[in-house]
């Protein structure tokens, strides 16, 4: 018996600085709302580890995220070492300004700024729930978006 054909699946990675914010999130739901559609990484140009308030904010939602790790770009076991991306989707405006032009992926490269912890509001623990929250609604929004259908993503191509 022959099995079934398998189509190549579309190669995204998610960039932010240090990712252990938005692009652990939208790393998440990619997998969550497509995971046969999309090969999905996320990684940051810095090493870090993640944000343990959004971990604990998503569990809180019933989203279970312990498991994931944090990668910075020269991660070479959890990430592709061949580097050859159909998509790299910048989730901070500043890091796009700053890596896109000497990036590797010319044509490849999307914009997608999400909220920023700069730009949390928060003075006390409950606040700083909701800061999360609108986080996460906002990349789960872009996310069931943008990347239903892989043809919205070439259309959003900037650079």
């Amino acid at each position: 018996m022959f099995g079934k054909k398998t189509e190549k699946k579309i190669r995204v990675l998610f960039l932010d600085r240090k990712n252990d914010y938005v692009s652990q999130l939208a790393e998440h739901f990619t997998n969550q709302f497509f995971e046969g559609m999309y090969e999905v990484y996320s990684a940051g140009f810095e090493h870090d580890i993640i944000d343990c308030d959004m971990i604990s904010v998503m569990y809180q939602k019933g989203e279970d995220m312990r498991r994931q790790v944090a990668k910075d770009l020269k991660n070479t076991e959890l990430l592709p070492k061949d580097d050859n991306y159909d998509y790299v989707i910048y989730l901070e405006q500043p890091i796009f300004d700053e890596y896109s032009k000497k990036s590797p992926w010319q044509g490849k490269q999307i914009v997608a700024p999400m909220i920023a912890r700069e730009d949390f509001t928060a003075t006390d623990d409950a606040e700083l729930f909701d800061d999360y929250v609108r986080v996460i609604e906002q990349v789960k929004a872009w996310v069931a978006e943008n990347m239903k259908d892989p043809e919205n993503l070439a259309r959003l191509v900037s650079a």
